[in-house]
């Protein structure tokens, strides 16, 4: 592939809600510009970007994935992102690397969450929004109905640029309400006409236009609502000069399993859509923390980040990058600014699906591939040693689902770990812990879908077999009244004994463990041994005489005891104090605590009464709510953490994949008799 310019770069994300034929629609552009050589189809798993078997497997982009075709002196980088919400990640990484969105729209199901998430993604990201209504061909689509919802939904930017035409029953035919030709598909063969006359429908579509073009300028504002008439050339400048400056998102469509209406949507695009050089300047932080521009410029210092990462056992890592100035080549010194080593850069490829392509160098504006950047992860700057600078990371959404996870074969903790590990290394999304407290690995993600996927690379990538289960809750114990005890060891087997006797304290106290103290007098206890004491009731807090649980709020006080000047010694008067804390803790009103989280969730308005329910079944306390953004509702709550293990699948499933929400460790309190009761038996069963 040649080398363009940045002028003549368009970075592109395909987006939406899954299903709605994202992967498709790029693999008809590239079929249609001469970069794929067949229409892969996603039933038949040979769609050039849905390349990973998981993808296959699924018949869904699970995935980020790149493919640059070339139209009319044009390099177009297609970024297809995940439509599935566990795979949200993937939506955030096409969304850091692009300039231009494009928001793919079933004709069939018009507006859903998944276009909403897309339209929101991009609005975050500053990106130009560009709508194609896919599947006109199915003959329950209704082009003219998504539309009049996504203007009602996205406000008067939305602007039709092509609309289908009804020939014979079949939307084979498509206007271009700019250029005013239609194209008319046949046999598979696209010939131009003249425009059809369309009545009344295409007045209200050119009205629609009108208003777009009335919203790029105060000047155009003006002349729209003193009755004037805009000029062809005015409406074609201002919907060019809206789209690049965001003002005006236009709408396209088609059919992209019969590849209906996408060459008008290539040649849309290279027309109205900004290109690198546009829209691809960022703003970086020096080592000083001082803001510096970056322009697309091919000669200034290079700069690129990195926005995704593959990590495979067999090919190797992979490090996809988009340069913001200058070059990057195998001549170009680099240096990682998260690790401050310098990069070696053995080669740089263009990579369409799962082919690559060496290039002599990837240039401002572009977007290409490096392999075996040990020491790069996804969000890592990788600059000149002349201008370093930090650009900003990917910001993604925050893992909300966890399991404990076992392997199928004693022993190989390590291997899993390891393996986990790896494939964080290219889903940021993906956390893992090993929880020392319940003795469990933990791993969390996005939803169960995306720990389903998890497991299956498990397997199939690193031969590793897990199973996952529910995490266990980190209780607590704790003690509510003040009682003394005595513990008392002697053990006599000739020569010297072992001999500790010990009075102790117990109450309850405001600490995160245990508290010791003594106040012993006249030397009934030297003090020598005061810290095998402490040392003795330290390692029996490890464990209540509940259920095993930890035991925290304890004060203990060393009053009292008496000792053999030959057989006494450290570890007699350690045994001694396990007695005494075993004869005393079940006499000092023992409870079992639980742990509290703070819920705050973002829910439509509609729904909040379905989570203040659910909240109060889970055992939790309403604590307020407030208006949050985009006509949400924040439900702020406290509820115990071991009710909160599926309410991820619950807030998804009420809110159709709107609501989101956090939840974050508060506090320890009583457990309720009869939970405390379930969990003590449980206890004993283990």
């Amino acid at each position: 592939m040649k080398q363009y310019d940045a002028k003549k770069i368009l970075n592109i994300a395909l987006a939406g809600h899954s299903g709605s034929g994202k992967t498709s629609v790029a693999e008809a552009m590239l079929y249609v510009a001469g970069a794929s050589d067949r229409l892969g189809k996603i039933s038949d798993g040979n769609t050039v970007l849905d390349c990973d078997p998981e993808e296959i497997k699924r018949k869904a982009s699970i995935v980020t994935a790149v493919a640059p075709l070339e139209w009319k002196n044009y390099k177009i980088n297609l970024i297809d992102t995940p439509g599935l919400f566990d795979f949200e990640g993937g939506l955030k990484e096409g969304m850091r690397a692009a300039d231009t969105a494009m928001i793919v729209v079933s004709g069939k199901n018009g507006v859903n969450v998944g276009t909403e998430k897309a339209v929101k993604a991009a609005t975050q990201a500053g990106l130009t929004k560009v709508f194609f209504v896919n599947g006109l061909c199915d003959e329950s689509a209704r082009f003219y109905r998504v539309f009049e919802t996504l203007k009602a939904q996205f406000g008067p930017s939305v602007c039709p640029v092509v609309v289908p035409y009804i020939v014979d029953g079949k939307a084979n035919c498509y206007i271009n309400l700019l250029e005013y030709k239609a194209y008319l598909y046949e046999n598979g063969k696209m010939t131009q006409t003249a425009m059809p006359d369309m009545g009344d429908r295409l007045e209200g579509l050119r009205t629609a236009i009108n208003e777009a073009v009335a919203e790029t300028s105060d000047e155009m504002f003006e002349k729209y609502f003193s009755g004037e008439e805009f000029t062809p050339e005015e409406i074609i400048v201002g919907v060019s000069t809206g789209v690049k400056n965001g003002t005006i998102s236009p709408v396209f469509c088609g059919d992209a399993q019969n590849t209906f209406g996408i060459d008008q949507l290539l040649n849309g695009i290279i027309w109205l859509a900004p290109s690198a050089a546009d829209k691809g300047a960022e703003l970086a932080l020096d080592q000083n923390g001082e803001p510096v521009e970056l322009a697309v410029n091919e000669n200034a210092a290079s700069a690129a980040f990195v926005f995704k990462t593959v990590a495979d056992p067999f090919v190797g890592k992979l490090s996809y990058f988009k340069v913001i100035s200058g070059k990057v080549s195998p001549d170009t010194p680099l240096v990682n600014m998260t690790t401050g080593e310098p990069e070696r850069i053995n080669k740089v490829m263009v990579i369409r699906g799962k082919k690559q392509e060496e290039q002599p160098y990837i240039g401002a504006g572009d977007i290409g591939c490096v392999a075996k950047l040990q020491n790069t992860k996804t969000g890592d700057t990788l600059c000149s040693p002349a201008r370093k600078v930090i650009i900003d990371k990917i910001d993604y959404p925050a893992p909300c689902y966890s399991m404990a996870i076992y392997p199928k074969t004693k022993g190989e903790e390590d291997k899993v770990a390891q393996a986990v590990m790896k494939l964080m290394e290219e889903d940021p999304t993906i956390k893992f812990e090993n929880n020392t407290e319940t003795k469990q690995m933990i791993v969390s993600g996005l939803g169960e879908q995306h720990l389903d996927v998890l497991v299956s690379k498990l397997k199939s990538k690193y031969g590793v077999d897990v199973t996952l289960e529910v995490p266990k809750v980190a209780y607590r114990e704790t003690i509510r009244k003040k009682v003394q005890a005595q513990g008392r060891h002697k053990k006599q087997s000739g020569g010297h004994g072992q001999f500790g006797d010990v009075w102790i304290e117990f109450e309850p106290c405001d600490c995160e463990d245990l508290e010791f103290g003594e106040r012993v007098v006249g030397g009934a206890v030297p003090k020598g041994y005061f810290p095998a004491v402490e040392k003795g009731l330290r390692d029996c807090i490890k464990k209540g005489v509940l259920a095993g649980y930890p035991v925290v709020g304890l004060k203990a006080t060393l009053y009292d005891g008496s000792y053999h000047p030959v057989d006494s010694s450290e570890m007699s008067f350690k045994m001694a104090a396990a007695i005494a804390y075993k004869n005393g803790l079940p006499n000092a009103s023992p409870v079992l605590l639980e742990p509290i989280g703070t819920l705050k969730a973002l829910v439509p308005d509609s729904n909040m009464g379905d989570v203040m329910g659910e909240v109060n079944k889970r055992r939790g306390r309403v604590l307020g709510m407030s208006p949050g953004e985009d006509g949400m509702q924040q439900v702020e709550a406290e509820v115990p953490m071991a009710e909160m293990h599926d309410f991820a699948t619950y807030i998804r499933q009420v809110t159709q994949g709107r609501g989101s929400f956090s939840f974050e460790f508060v506090r320890y309190e009583d457990a309720p008799a009869q939970i405390a009761q379930k969990i003590i038996e449980s206890a004993s069963v283990e």
